[in-house]
């Protein structure tokens, strides 16, 4: 049975979910909508309940696997909130085979707006598998970290300065680069915020970034900074994330003026949050797959290349 065919949930549910999660609404006015969906047997909690994700469903690389070698990094941000944490993984062969670790091209891997959850740690794991260096940091290290719980981690998230959450993976991405194990080029991916910072990042290195992939994440606010891009970029949007899909034409557009290298995909059938197999209601297997392999030939291509 495919993931669309287990949804229980209708999309118009999901996507006022999301505008909850994203601060976008309050919770009286989330709880006030979700009454409409009572005619489905779905109460507002049982809504929450049905969209919270559940990590431990979703892992796909364990945290002591043994091909792989990951660790706890802190490193300064003094344009940011002054240091940032992050989980940086390689695959373990890379360090076993020589006394001289291999260079490795890396991936810095932005989490969503509730900071570095066990999803996010996963997805660096399964690109140390593809044979890069990855490096997710946590943009709510200033204020203790993920808390373990995507609702206060939103709190938490929303309370941050975002100019200097930005400067934190500006940081990130600078130090991935320049590290001795790495082979300078670098590339993003991220989900949702950690989409727009993608875009954003490209914006901000330039040529210092080879490619980017935002899953539906926003374009850059002014159409006129695409033109200091230089990474290739490949844009991931579920087909039901209305807002992202019916801004994408501009973007494209834009980006092909500017003379940027890109792709763009909508997914049929995926809803914002598609690639989270966390969140088993959103998870769309058929598109995750499918933008997964895409992303990693596009890393492959522009970053390993």
């Amino acid at each position: 049975m495919s993931s669309k065919e287990k949804r229980t949930v209708p999309a118009a549910a999901i996507e006022l979910y999301n505008q909850y999660i994203h601060g976008e609404i309050s919770r009286r006015a989330f709880l006030s909508k979700a009454k409409q969906f009572a005619v489905a047997g779905l109460t507002a909690s049982a809504l929450v309940e049905a969209l919270m994700p559940n990590y431990a469903l979703g892992q796909q690389i364990a945290h002591d696997d043994e091909r792989i070698s990951a660790s706890y990094v802190t490193l300064p941000s003094p344009q940011g909130h002054g240091y940032i944490r992050g989980y940086l993984v390689r695959p373990f062969s890379a360090d076993s085979r020589s006394a001289e670790p291999t260079k490795l091209p890396g991936i810095i891997v932005v989490h969503e707006n509730r900071g570095l959850n066990p999803h996010t740690e996963d997805v660096a794991r399964r690109l140390a598998l593809a044979n890069f260096m990855a490096f997710a940091p946590d943009v709510l290290t200033s204020v203790g970290g993920y808390p373990g719980d995507d609702f206060q981690g939103g709190q938490l998230f929303n309370g941050l300065d975002a100019n200097k959450r930005f400067e934190d993976i500006v940081a990130s991405a600078l130090w991935l680069k320049g590290r001795a194990d790495c082979t300078s080029k670098i590339g993003v991916t991220g989900f949702c915020y950690g989409g727009g910072v993608s875009n954003q990042l490209a914006v901000r290195l330039g040529a210092d970034l080879a490619a980017a992939v935002p899953f539906y994440g926003a374009a850059p606010a002014a159409e006129s900074d695409l033109s200091l891009i230089k990474a290739a970029i490949l844009v991931q949007h579920g087909a039901l994330d209305t807002r992202l899909v019916e801004a994408w034409p501009a973007f494209d557009e834009a980006l092909t003026a500017a003379g940027v290298i890109h792709e763009g995909h909508l997914y049929p059938g995926a809803v914002h949050g598609f690639f989270n197999d966390a969140t088993p209601e959103r998870y769309n297997e058929a598109a995750a797959t499918e933008a997964w392999t895409r992303m990693v030939g596009w890393f492959n291509t522009h970053v390993k290349g």
